[in-house]
């Protein structure tokens, strides 16, 4: 009697145990899992690409965009015809110095490349694209640095007698790649067209008003 009344107890304890292990998998079945979001960042609607002529008493002229405009150079160490052209939609300008070549292109030109290596502690790469237009005397060197870098994008030009220009993309903001790149992706191709439709002016410079 007493083995019968203990294989009862044993089985009503068994069976309640298999009830509650049931239970148990079909409530972590309903529950809601939740996993991180992925990191993401603003959406960025791009204007349709327009440019217009930037002219000066500078001996330089180029197009820019139509959503960008001119200013100048306010550091204090800044010359006549260092501008800046800002893109106030997407915090960011290009940075444009001018010096008249008097048998000094070579130093120029290190001075060029030392800015952009210099910019190669933080990047993951340095390209150089060769610029060359015979036709208007332009040559140069697009200078595209991978990374999350001060700046992205730099160039120079030359006449290689009397002009010598750089530029320097900057944006007013912490250096993160993962969010900007798309930004100088479009940047990049208003540079080029800067590039691409530049002139030389004259010989001497003129004193901005």
């Amino acid at each position: 009697m007493i083995n019968y009344i203990l294989k009862t107890i044993f089985l009503v304890i068994l069976l309640s145990s298999f009830c509650i292990f049931v239970l148990s998998c079909s409530d972590d079945e309903d529950d809601e899992v939740f996993f991180p979001k992925p990191k993401a960042y603003p959406r960025i609607d791009f204007p349709i690409k327009s440019y217009k002529l930037y002219d000066s008493v500078c001996p330089y002229s180029f197009e820019i965009p139509v959503y960008a405009n001119i200013g100048k150079d306010k550091h204090p160490s800044a010359e006549p015809c260092w501008i800046n052209v800002n893109f106030p939609r997407f915090n960011a300008q290009i940075h444009i110095s001018y010096k008249s070549v008097t048998n000094n292109l070579d130093t120029f030109l290190n001075d060029s490349r030392d800015f952009a290596i210099k910019h190669q502690i933080k990047a993951t790469g340095l390209d150089e694209t060769i610029i060359v237009r015979d036709s208007a005397k332009v040559y140069g060197l697009v200078y595209d640095i991978s990374g999350n870098t001060a700046s992205n994008v730099q160039f120079y030009l030359t006449d290689s007698t009397r002009h010598f220009m750089r530029g320097a993309l900057y944006f007013n903001t912490v250096p993160n790649i993962d969010s900007l790149k798309i930004v100088v992706d479009y940047l990049r191709k208003d540079i080029l067209h800067l590039i691409q439709t530049f002139k030389w002016k004259g010989n001497a410079i003129q004193k901005q008003k």
